[in-house]
């Protein structure tokens, strides 16, 4: 009996650190096994990523053009149904935008705006015929290019002052926003029904609404959440970002959230779980990444925040010499940034709140910056456009007949012609 209490007594010394373990499980349960279970797959992913860029060879390039132009921005038409995409459409400096077939990059259409300039291209969410352009002539065009005619097949108006230089079509296809550039004081979000697109009206539509008291300078990027249709979001050359729920009843109600970046903005994105965070990369090569769920916590919804990334991302034997854009990449719950050099090497980059770090290059395809991608993570391909003058489709082991690279056009593109320096008188802003 007696042995029998002691060895009762030993049992609980020994293991009384694991009933503290059990009474604090809510915390160790929280905690430890996601930092254990995420990671490695956080780097299984990262790995994966690895070997897909090392992977990657030219599969096709467009042919060359009569005309040849910087290709600015670039978007592939979304599956319909169980195909793939079947076209990519390019925005070019010399005031048209160019389709392609996808696979094969065989040229199809090219539509121009003159004497307006075409600002960036987005295809339908429904219907993967269906494409938008913002204009400087103050209008958003819709194109279908089923069919043959070179005119828009609908217009959406903006107001006598406006200058759209940059615009998104919503999840949903129901809503356009378009952003303008500063005319006087006035700087604009212009939204648009965009219901009946598909059926290819040919009426004009007039503007829902504005909202103008948010942005105090030109609006370079507009971008509407991928899942939520009544979010969006906008960069400016003020420095700010700024989060909008379009369904409240007005603009005052509809900023969600304004982030400053101390620069002026040249791109914005949508990343993490649920896609509640937001990121911008900056004409200056500044990146800031930040996290609106955190709004009505104490925690800081800053996660990472550089002032130039050419002087922290370390590249052997190469460099960074600009940022592209960034890609959210669902299945590793990751953010990848993607830039490159003058001389046309990509570079693919991986965002933690510790930083930025290398994950691989592609050297070999362009000869001159590279303006514009689409990673299709599906089937593992990129596309690339730059001021080569080249459209690059990129696929695992695919084999080129011909390595031959055109020569840089070293040409002042209107993107670079219209960037400002940035402003730093602010606005007052919310958390």
């Amino acid at each position: 009996v007696i042995a029998g209490f002691l060895y009762a007594i030993l049992i609980l010394v020994v293991f009384h650190p694991v009933v503290d373990l059990i009474d604090n499980f809510n915390l160790t349960y929280k905690y430890a096994p996601l930092i254990i279970i995420r990671a490695p797959f956080g780097m299984a992913e990262v790995e994966k990523m690895e070997e897909q860029l090392a992977s990657l060879r030219i599969a096709k390039r467009s042919a060359p053009s009569e005309e040849p132009a910087y290709l600015l921005d670039m978007d592939v038409s979304k599956p319909a149904q169980s195909e793939s995409s079947r076209f990519v459409a390019v925005s070019c400096s010399n005031e048209s935008i160019r389709v392609y077939n996808r696979e094969t990059l065989n040229f199809l259409r090219e539509y121009s705006s003159r004497p307006g300039i075409l600002n960036g291209v987005r295809f339908a969410h429904a219907c993967d015929s269906v494409m938008f352009s913002a204009c400087t002539d103050g209008t958003v065009k819709c194109w279908d290019i089923r069919l043959a005619t070179q005119k828009a097949v609908q217009i959406f108006s903006g107001y006598p002052s406006n200058v759209f230089i940059s615009f998104d079509i919503n999840c949903s296809d129901l809503i356009i926003c378009a952003g303008t550039e500063k005319v006087e004081q006035d700087t604009f979000l212009v939204f648009w029904d965009a219901r009946g697109v598909t059926n290819c009206a040919s009426a004009t539509k007039e503007p829902l609404g504005v909202y103008s008291e948010s942005h105090n300078d030109d609006i370079t990027k507009i971008c509407f959440h991928p899942i939520e249709p009544n979010l969006v979001l906008s960069g400016s050359t003020d420095g700010l970002v700024n989060v909008f729920d379009i369904n409240k009843d007005n603009e005052d109600d509809a900023l969600i959230s304004t982030c400053n970046s101390d620069s002026s903005v040249s791109f914005t994105g949508w990343s993490g779980k649920d896609y509640k965070q937001v990121y911008c990369m900056t004409h200056d090569e500044g990146f800031c990444w930040w996290d609106i769920a955190r709004l009505d916590t104490e925690e800081p919804i800053t996660l990472l925040r550089v002032l130039d990334v050419r002087d922290t991302v370390c590249i052997a034997n190469d460099s960074l010499h600009y940022l592209v854009g960034g890609l959210y990449h669902e299945k590793a719950d990751k953010l990848f940034l993607v830039g490159g050099t003058a001389t046309g090497n990509i570079h693919l980059l991986s965002c933690s709140t510790d930083g930025l770090s290398l994950v691989g290059t592609l050297s070999g395809g362009h000869s001159a910056t590279v303006r514009s991608f689409c990673w299709n993570l599906t089937d593992e391909s990129l596309l690339t456009g730059g001021e080569d003058a080249q459209l690059l489709l990129w696929k695992p082991g695919a084999v080129e007949r011909s390595l031959t690279k055109k020569p840089s056009m070293k040409i002042a593109s209107s993107v670079q012609r219209r960037v400002r320096a940035h402003n730093s008188s602010l606005k007052s802003r919310k958390k």
